[in-house]
């Protein structure tokens, strides 16, 4: 078992920055490929970045790409997510997430992911 637990998180203006970041605990969870999710009100949770065990591979999606950048600390068992260039429509609650086994590939759907942090709050004004 994954506990994840998402400090962070906040408001921000459109065009600015914040990171949010991802602290897991539990055995071998360094050995675990992570993901960001994120939903908007009245809208689909929403693959946003995976990263690989070691931080080798990443995926984004493309709504994301070349603004947000996701990493890792397995020293730390903490996985980040910088966002720049924030849009009013990157507001929305975010969401850690691991999946159910260690190494494996990046999944970009919610149900192959078990294991959740209990999400923060990105607001970006406009």
């Amino acid at each position: 078992q994954v506990q994840l637990v998402e400090p962070g998180g906040g408001l921000v203006q459109a065009g600015g920055s914040l990171r949010l970041s991802c602290a897991a605990s539990g055995r071998t969870v360094n050995l675990y490929n992570m993901g960001w999710f994120r939903q908007a009100p009245g809208k689909e949770l929403d693959f946003v970045p995976g990263i690989n065990w070691s931080g080798v591979r990443t995926n984004y999606a493309d709504s994301v790409k070349g603004r947000f950048t996701i990493s890792r600390d397995n020293a730390k068992n903490t996985v980040y997510l910088q966002m720049s260039s924030l849009k009013p429509e990157d507001t929305a609650v975010y969401y850690c997430a691991a999946p159910s086994q260690a190494f494996g590939s990046i999944y970009y759907n919610p149900p192959e992911y078990p294991n959740w942090g209990q999400g923060t709050q990105v607001t970006v004004s406009s």
